[in-house]
């Protein structure tokens, strides 16, 4: 019988209503569950930005602030006086009626020259011009006996030329000692005045006496010259050339001969009265290999050929000097204070033989630097007086004897002339300068002692004795250069005061920094990032409102600092009252920040035992093997932990992670470059020897083995949690690898070009290394980050028949509905090992940058890193201070390990052209920030790793756990920053305060400010495309 028709249309339209109606509701849902995500999306982007902001107003208002005030007023600075000799104003009533004011006689004192060829060799140690004449087995170095004409000539025609050690003034930096053989006065880190204007000299100086006498001067070679003298030049002739490429030993050196000599032709004697010519060759040799090179002695021996053919083509008019700025260390290096950084050498010749000794057991020049050194400054009344110009007004040197004692070396009457002259204008600046500073009169009292003393035994010369060669000529110029030694020691005293002000303002707003940072990491209860649009909009407020105060004290005169100084005091003050007052309001979150475990109070004893520490010299110095102790104390201490781990596989992988981390520490600390205080205890294993600036042919190994073995360490992390998929096995077993195979070929090319051992052309090689380096970087920084920003996670869906699937941690089990489960591979450490392809890019640029040993410790430590991860994780330590605090500890040590010290002498500037052939800013600053900073980078990067690895796609607080993991580490680096400031402070009289503890409170600030930029910008920046990947797939958490 038939089916009702009417019934079965009912049916099927009831059937089709509910499947309308099921669309429908499907449809709602899909479409309600994108709006969620889209308002989670915005929600979380809008957290992370604050977060940023926040963490960057701790770097810029506090850090940068409180380092500004605190060496606004450490570092030394005097008060540029704008005075200027003049021609016809003598210092002092000049003997038996001289005819002053005229520089073709001589403004204050009969000139002596014409004219003078000044030739600068930088770098030129005094040892390298004299002969070797060593005991037993003791062998020359290739430095010895390779300039002989300086110590040859003087030996042999002491009448004509004189060798002398040439001491410099710390900072030996090229800038600096310019200044001081231009000015004769003693260098400070800052110069105030009223026309400071960049590195210009605007003070009185040689150069511009030169000038103002009408004398056409010629600068050819370093440009470091223009820049401190613009326009004082004759442009036509100068020719001046780029000083900063140590890695070129040829082309300033080549330009200054080649320009040199044709102005020495007599046809061309009219066209200049002073030329100086400084040549870069030594320093730069020195640099790229170390002193003890072949390439040291051949310029050296060039140098030799040089001043030979410049002996031979100047007339008896014509005065030579040649000089070294500084010296340079065992390494090659230069800037610091060693024996070795600031004797140079000074050698002055002229074929009219005028030129005498004091006593016949000076006929030879000293044998070494110690004895019978003069200043650098003492160059400057020299020159000033033998050209007939007047002295410069700031001057603190003394007139060199050899150029004034006569032939026989007796005429006491003409040098105590110099010496009167010299004292007279430097009692005229101390007058000047004692009255613009305000000084007391017992300031100067012994000096003014000593002058009168002085103008009494040249009165009684000058009215007994027409003799020049009389004692009591000799007498009043022992006087004179009394009173002169006096006052330079008195302005060296005076030079050296501290601004304590300024220091202590600077102390306090650092202290501030840490008082946030510890708050915000350790004191808010709760998930801080709740708290972060808060902090971040009220410390906004007070630090707009703090500027603003700033300024308008400043403008009502109730403060007397400058408008930035009142502006930025203001800024941080108001923005520390702004985090004041979020903190009360949630006063109930408040917790103690005093840790309740063992490892949170063994980060604070690694952290306060290294901060103490920088208060001792010794500690300073030894710091890294203090930082070797302190990590191999962690792995023991993680070892022990986790054999005590209930879990059998954590047991073993924390425990065999533990011994690895020590092993490596250990290996890393082959690597080692000593400085000087720490000899002969110690042996620098980084460069080839000691004395070399190279690496040894069997370190040229090490890239290569670090591109074999290190991607598949890398990889085998990976595998553990099943995440080597998707992107990570292109560019870690890839793309990586592949650039750490070129950076190896750059540096196997580098030892080449060093070694000449190819039949290439030194400009095929260079351009060649550059286009490597630079494919490295575009590959690491470029095509990297690109790949990390667009990345998918490191996951891969795989299914099974199982019909009841295990799930374990590494994989995440979803029934299908077909008989099959779904597998996704990497769930376990979806946001650790995404991040980690940040760490992979910046790794492989930093590796780069290193030299081979330097490259191995840095791989070294991306290994430890990982192990660290694994001993967090396998120890449930990821909301533990220590991983941040060891994370600090490895940068520090790793600074060591990558041959560099606390001291400007070890900065490797020649980074700065690896990839390039030039100086290009801002890149070469930045290269050398990479190669001097690059462990601290990776260590920076590497914090929100602690809270990330091996976490769930949707854990709660993920972000929070992430900013206070990223606190903790600015934290540790704020601490240690304070404390070398402290003790800098404290210790600003200690005979090592610029020798041990300044150079480590400059570096403590440049990495507090390195580490805070890194975090903020590029770690926790980085955490926003790495979230927002993982929620593609998974979701937010709510």
């Amino acid at each position: 019988m038939d089916a009702d028709p009417k019934r079965s249309y009912r049916e099927l339209a009831a059937q089709f209503a509910k499947a309308k109606a099921a669309k429908e509701s499907s449809g709602d849902s899909i479409e309600l569950a994108k709006q969620v995500q889209r308002k989670n999306e915005l929600h979380f982007k809008a957290s992370h930005g604050l977060l940023v902001g926040f963490l960057l107003w701790i770097c810029s208002f506090l850090h940068v602030s409180g380092i500004y005030f605190f060496t606004k007023g450490f570092l030394l600075t005097r008060l540029v006086l704008d005075h200027k000799s003049r021609c016809d104003a003598p210092p002092i009533e000049l003997p038996n009626g001289y005819d002053y004011g005229s520089p073709l006689r001589g403004c204050w004192h009969p000139k002596t020259f014409d004219k003078a060829v000044i030739i600068i060799i930088d770098a030129l140690r005094y040892d390298f011009t004299v002969p070797f004449r060593g005991t037993g087995a003791e062998a020359p170095h290739h430095f010895h006996n390779a300039l002989s004409v300086l110590y040859e000539s003087a030996s042999q025609r002491p009448n004509n030329a004189f060798l002398l050690p040439f001491i410099a003034d710390p900072p030996t930096a090229t800038l600096q000692r310019l200044k001081g053989l231009t000015t004769g006065t003693l260098p400070t880190f800052i110069d105030l005045g009223s026309n400071f204007a960049g590195t210009t000299i605007e003070e009185d100086n040689l150069v511009a006496q030169l000038r103002d006498a009408g004398k056409n001067i010629v600068q050819l070679g370093d440009d470091t010259w223009t820049s401190l003298f613009p326009g004082y030049f004759d442009p036509n002739l100068t020719k001046p050339y780029e000083s900063f490429n140590v890695w070129d030993l040829h082309t300033v050196d080549n330009g200054v001969t080649e320009h040199l000599f044709p102005l020495l032709h007599p046809s061309n004697s009219s066209k200049w009265d002073v030329v100086i010519g400084h040549y870069l060759g030594v320093d730069h040799a020195g640099h790229r290999y170390g002193p003890d090179h072949p390439a040291m002695a051949a310029k050296l021996q060039q140098m030799d050929g040089v001043i030979r053919r410049l002996i031979d083509s100047v007339d008896e008019s014509t005065v030579v000097v040649v000089l070294g700025d500084h010296g340079m260390d065992a390494k090659g290096d230069h800037g610091g204070e060693s024996d070795d950084e600031i004797q140079a050498a000074l050698w002055m010749f002229s074929k009219k033989g005028l030129f005498g000794r004091t006593s016949q057991a000076y006929q030879s020049p000293p044998q070494t630097a110690k004895e019978r050194p003069v200043r650098q400054i003492d160059l400057v009344p020299t020159l000033a007086l033998l050209l007939g110009i007047p002295i410069p007004f700031n001057n603190l040197g003394a007139p060199i004897e050899e150029a004034f004692i006569g032939l026989s070396g007796d005429n006491w009457q003409n040098l105590a002339l110099a010496s009167r002259l010299t004292g007279a204008q430097i009692k005229r600046y101390q007058g000047e300068y004692a009255l613009a500073r305000g000084l007391v009169p017992e300031a100067t009292s012994t000096p003014q002692a000593l002058w009168s003393m002085a103008k009494e035994k040249w009165a009684n010369a000058a009215r007994y004795s027409g003799d020049p060669s009389a004692p009591v000529w000799k007498s009043a110029f022992e006087q004179f250069s009394s009173y002169q030694k006096e006052t330079l020691d008195i302005c060296r005293s005076l030079w050296a005061s501290f601004d304590l002000v300024s220091m202590i303002e600077g102390l306090l707003i650092l202290l501030g920094g840490i008082v946030v940072a510890v708050c915000y990491s350790k004191g808010l209860g709760g998930d801080v990032i709740e708290l972060t649009p808060l902090l971040f909009g009220r410390t906004l407020v007070g630090t707009a409102s703090g500027t603003a105060a700033g300024g308008i004290l400043k403008y009502t005169y109730f403060v007397s600092a400058s408008l930035l100084d009142a502006c930025l005091i203001g800024s941080a003050v108001g923005g520390l009252f702004g985090f004041a007052s979020v903190a009360l309001a949630a006063r109930r979150r408040i917790a103690s920040p005093l840790p309740d475990t063992l490892w949170g109070w063994l980060a604070v004893i690694f952290t306060v035992s290294q901060s103490a520490g920088f208060a001792s010299n010794s500690y300073t110095i030894w710091e890294d093997t203090i930082l070797l102790f302190f990590l191999s104390s962690f792995g023991f201490v993680a070892a022990i932990s986790s054999l005590r781990q209930q879990d059998f596989g954590d047991k073993v992988l924390g425990t065999s992670q533990s011994i690895i981390f020590v092993f490596l520490t250990r290996l890393a600390s082959f690597s080692r470059l000593c400085r000087e205080e720490q000899m002969p205890f110690c042996r620098s294993t980084y460069y080839a020897s000691a004395t070399s600036s190279t690496s040894a042919p069997w370190q040229l190994l090490i890239p290569f083995a670090i591109a074999i073995l290190l991607p598949g360490i890398i990889a085998s992390y990976y595998k553990r949690t099943r995440s080597y998929e998707g992107s990570s096995i292109f560019w870690v077993g890839f793309a990586f690898r592949i650039g750490l195979l070129l950076s190896a070929i750059y540096w196997l090319l580098d030892a080449a070009d060093d070694g000449d051992w190819l039949p290439v052309n030194k400009d095929t090689l260079k351009s060649s290394r550059v286009y490597i380096a630079q494919l490295v970087l575009a590959t690491a920084l470029a095509a990297g980050s690109t790949t990390f920003v667009w990345a998918k996670p490191c996951l891969n869906i795989a299914t099974t028949k199982e019909v009841q699937p295990k799930e374990n941690e590494d994989t995440k089990a979803t029934p299908s509905g077909s008989g099959q489960s779904v597998i996704i591979l990497g769930y376990a450490n979806v946001h650790g090992s995404r991040y980690f392809l940040l760490m992979v890019n910046f790794l492989l640029a930093i590796i780069l940058l290193q030299k081979p040993m330097g490259g191995g410790a840095i791989g070294v430590l991306a290994w430890q890193i990982l192990c660290l991860l694994e001993i967090i994780d396998c120890n449930s330590l990821s909301d533990s201070a220590i991983g941040p605090v060891v994370l600090g500890l490895l940068g520090g040590f790793h600074f060591f390990k990558t041959g560099h010290q606390a001291t400007l002498s070890a900065i490797q500037w020649e980074s700065a052209f690896i990839p390039m052939r030039s100086v290009r800013y801002p890149w070469s600053p930045l290269l050398i920030v990479g190669n001097t900073f690059g462990a601290q980078i990776l260590t920076a990067l590497a914090a929100p790793l602690v809270a990330l690895w091996k976490q769930p796609p949707k854990k709660k607080g993920l972000l929070s756990a992430v900013a206070i993991a990223a606190a903790t580490h600015m934290l540790y680096h704020a601490v240690i920053s304070v404390s070398t400031t402290m003790w800098a402070y404290w210790l600003r009289r200690h005979l090592m305060l610029y020798r041990i503890f300044s150079p480590r409170f400059m570096m403590a600030a440049a990495t507090l400010l390195v580490t805070d930029l890194v975090i903020a910008i590029l770690a926790v920046g980085g955490i926003r495309w790495n979230m927002l990947s993982v929620a593609e797939v998974f979701g937010y958490s709510v």
